[in-house]
């Protein structure tokens, strides 16, 4: 039984790397997401770190930035098993960049909803890869 969890070693906070996935990273977009990513070396642990944004220009506040995170975050950590599986298969590591877009705060369950479909998505790009 897998454990669905978000540890610390799975947060993207190389600053080097934020940049690196902006300069060069590939990138697509499934409302209310926007996903780019880069390849990285191989960890045996954890095959994905993953970064998220909630753009201050949208949402002034700080605390519906939080939320909407935490809902993304959950969203998440509930779902990203397949896109695991992939990536250890393939023997890839990558760092990923999760930019909200939207411009109001969405309800947990459509979160989820967008979530599961933009993993399916990005399992598809990662299992056409060599």
């Amino acid at each position: 039984m897998q454990r669905h969890t978000f540890k610390k070693e799975e947060r993207l906070t190389n600053k080097k790397l934020f940049e690196l996935i902006f300069e060069t990273g590939q990138s697509i977009s499934v409302f209310p997401f926007k996903w780019m990513w880069i390849e990285t070396k191989p960890d045996a642990l954890f095959p994905v770190q993953l970064g998220i944004s909630v753009p201050k220009k949208s949402f002034a506040k700080a605390v519906d930035r939080n939320i909407i995170k935490r809902r993304i975050r959950e969203s998440y950590r509930k779902n990203k098993h397949a896109l695991y599986e992939i990536l250890k298969k393939k023997n890839l590591s990558v760092a990923l960049m999760l930019i909200y877009v939207a411009k109001e705060e969405l309800p947990y369950i459509e979160i989820e909803k967008k979530m599961i479909v933009s993993l399916q998505k990005m399992t598809e790009k990662f299992s056409s890869l060599t």
